[in-house]
């Protein structure tokens, strides 16, 4: 199985959804942010690896807290993964943290006050 084929992006797309649902639904611990999201899924062709790419709004310490408390329910996810897609293997998921939407939001507001200083300028000159 090719690493971009029809069959590995379905697979990707649905343990992708699945893992949400387990990490909003299912995982109790106190250690991870409510505001936790599971922005991509990248499963090996052979299915015995994921990696999860989750995207934690807050501060540092709180992005550091909930990949610590999802890496101690490794166990719990990848037994609860099993249970609701029917795969061959079910992969060993390896938790990344993925900072690209608190850029994107950096960025928006850099943006923005780069814009109103402009504005402000030809306010000014007028």
């Amino acid at each position: 199985m090719r690493k971009n084929s029809i069959k590995n992006i379905r697979i990707n797309e649905e343990v992708m959804r699945e893992l949400s649902n387990i990490i909003r639904g299912e995982i109790k611990d106190p250690r991870i942010n409510p505001m936790t999201s599971v922005v991509a899924v990248e499963v090996a062709p052979d299915l015995k690896t994921a990696k999860a790419y989750i995207s934690v709004l807050g501060d540092e310490q709180s992005q550091k807290d909930t990949i610590a408390g999802l890496r101690s329910a490794e166990g719990f996810i990848r037994r609860s993964l099993a249970k609701s897609i029917n795969l061959r293997n079910t992969p060993e998921i390896k938790f990344v943290l993925d900072q690209s939407i608190e850029y994107g939001i950096h960025m928006s507001k850099m943006i923005d006050e780069v814009t109103r200083e402009k504005k402000e300028s030809a306010d000014d000159e007028d």
